[in-house]
């Protein structure tokens, strides 16, 4: 327990930085983007989520660029990428209730859940989450793309009465399908490094 202590203590040591708090931005304008959508106001929520997307591609080029790379930022980030995609998916289930895709649409959420708990047994043993490779950060693009696409142009879509057009089933179909694999490669990239420090863990308790 003192070792998940320091290791929370740790995090926020130089926290105060602006992709941090492009990170907490991303996670305010969740509970706004959903609640716009239960309340029918479909357009502007897609314009929040696009927002909240737009955060997510700058905070760590700036993070990068200006040297404001933070433990609290690593865990952070993909905090907030993953509570933003489960608010998409769970909007999209709504959406999609009576359509079948609504099965592929939750397997985005068994994964985030897996991650989660992944991310807790690391921190409750003193370690930390390994920061998104390649493939975690070319799903997230994948993924906010692709379903920001579908909330405006999908069934009852934002733009779809404005633009008088709505996605052919097949194309939302081949939408999800892709982002699903980038998603399921991302998991098992992470998987590799998970199993390591564990092992590593377990060697230094020997």
């Amino acid at each position: 327990m003192s070792e998940f202590k320091n290791n929370v203590k740790d995090l926020f040591n130089g926290w105060n930085t602006i992709p941090n708090w492009l990170s907490f931005i991303r996670i305010a304008l969740i509970p706004v983007f959903m609640v716009l959508f239960l309340k029918d106001h479909v357009l502007v929520a897609v314009i929040v989520m696009a927002v909240a997307a737009i955060t997510d591609l700058f905070d760590g080029k700036i993070a990068r660029k200006f040297n404001q790379v933070s433990n609290l930022g690593k865990i952070l980030d993909p905090i907030a990428d993953k509570l933003s995609q489960m608010a998409i998916v769970i909007v999209l289930i709504v959406t999609y209730w009576d359509n079948a895709i609504k099965y592929l649409f939750m397997f985005f959420i068994v994964k985030e859940v897996i991650m989660i708990i992944g991310g807790v047994i690391l921190l409750a043993q003193g370690m930390r989450p390994t920061a998104a490779e390649m493939w975690g950060k070319v799903a997230t693009n994948v993924f906010y793309f692709g379903m920001i696409f579908i909330l405006a142009l999908g069934e009852n879509g934002a733009l779809c009465d404005i633009l008088n057009f709505t996605l052919p089933s097949i194309v939302t179909w081949i939408i999800v399908v892709v982002s699903a694999i980038c998603t399921l490669i991302s998991l098992l990239g992470y998987a590799p490094g998970f199993i390591r420090q564990i092992k590593e863990k377990k060697a230094k308790n020997k």
